[in-house]
């Protein structure tokens, strides 16, 4: 079949009875938020995403991986209109052209299981990369930074934390049978918070906090924008060598940070400074998933409501989302520093007990090496998976 055949808005296939739509209307859209809700509607674990956070990733108003990039989605239903698959496909242009092929992604996969079904959805996504210059595919990805929708859970089918991927374990069957392999592991780890820190790691982390020139400071959200700054300049620096880095952008962080304005705590989120120079950051926020669990995706005024009544009585699970420390500072034992002072305002709260440390990938090193110091148990592992056409 050639490839144009594959460009429509609509089309029906006769011998499977199923019909794969572009999302393009009100319809659409609304159609590919309910297929999560069709395909996890047995399931206790799964915590809906809002469906807000879902539309600003395709919004290029709301995200601005757009200005160098495009996105594009699908739903698939069967011969009875019933709704049983989605997918979504996108190329960022800053980042496609660093590999020996150039590389797109697809994300927010969703199906019943039946192969013949995942690999319709693969096709279409894959063939719609192909048309546009991509020779392979990254999944399951986000369109956007990994912190949030990234890689397929193949480990710890347990309760997801906010923003990390939740699917259903034949998944896997699906994207291995179709000729994705594994790009990386990303590892997730727990850590009880009333479980005392192994003596030496105490020890090493208290002694840099008390260096002279060493300064821990809280974020403060009036003053997002500097910390924003200063989470650019440590970002981009501890980040430089790994292999197909792109530098992220001061609009991408302010972006982010306002985002997590309405599910921070401004004393979970702390960077190091030493005389005066950004040198390391951590960034933790309260589980938003035990909030929005009774929600269903929906944020209307009763959803407000009820996400500000749990915030304050029912959380008790927090989620490191992202570490970095620049390489003049590494091995300092900086980070160390930052759990230890992050420690000295959570366990008098007698609130939170329970940490995520996610992800990290397989190829750090150096973050999995203190994950083992800290004593902490694993808790998910995540593939992210590259399909060459």
């Amino acid at each position: 079949m050639p490839l144009d055949a594959f460009f429509y808005l609509s089309k029906t296939f006769p011998g499977e009875q199923m019909t794969i739509s572009e999302v393009n209307n009100k319809s659409t859209k609304k159609a590919f938020l309910d297929v999560a809700r069709v395909i996890y509607k047995n399931d206790k674990v799964w915590v809906c995403p809002l469906d807000n956070d879902i539309e600003a990733v395709f919004d290029p108003e709301k995200n601005n991986f757009h200005k160098n990039g495009k996105s594009i989605r699908w739903i698939l239903s069967d011969e009875n209109g019933k709704l049983i698959g989605r997918i979504g496909a996108f190329i960022n242009h800053k980042k496609a052209y660093n590999y020996e092929q150039p590389t797109g992604g697809i994300g927010f996969f969703e199906c019943i299981n039946d192969e013949a079904a995942a690999f319709l959805l693969f096709d279409t996504a894959k063939n719609w990369l192909a048309q546009n210059g991509m020779q392979a595919m990254d999944g399951p990805i986000n369109f956007g930074e990994n912190d949030t929708f990234w890689g397929l859970l193949v480990e710890g089918f347990t309760h997801p934390s906010y923003g990390m991927n939740y699917n259903p374990p034949y998944y896997r069957a699906f994207f291995e049978n179709y000729g994705f392999t594994i790009l990386y592991t990303q590892i997730t780890n727990h850590l009880e918070v009333y479980k005392p820190f192994p003596e030496r790691f105490y020890k090493i982390a208290k002694w840099v906090t008390k260096k002279p020139g060493y300064e821990f400071k809280h974020l403060v959200a009036k003053e997002i924008d500097k910390f924003a700054a200063d989470f650019m300049e440590i970002y981009n620096d501890a980040w430089r060598d790994f292999e197909n880095f792109v530098p992220i952008t001061y609009a991408t962080i302010l972006e982010s940070f306002k985002k997590m304005k309405p599910l921070m705590d401004e004393n979970l989120i702390w960077f190091a400074y030493v005389n005066g120079e950004p040198a390391s950051f951590l960034i933790i926020l309260p589980d938003a998933n035990q909030m929005l669990k009774p929600l269903k995706g929906k944020l209307n005024l009763l959803g407000k409501l009820k996400f500000l009544y749990m915030k304050y009585t029912a959380v008790t699970r927090m989620r490191a989302i992202v570490m970095g420390t620049k390489q003049k500072f590494q091995n300092h034992g900086i980070e160390s520093a930052l759990f230890i002072t992050l420690g000295d305002y959570v366990l008098p709260l007698k609130k939170y007990t329970e940490l995520e440390l996610s992800w990290v990938g397989d190829f750090n090193d150096k973050m999995l090496a203190m994950h083992a110091a800290m004593g902490v148990a694993f808790g998910k592992k995540h593939l992210t998976m590259r399909c060459i056409f």
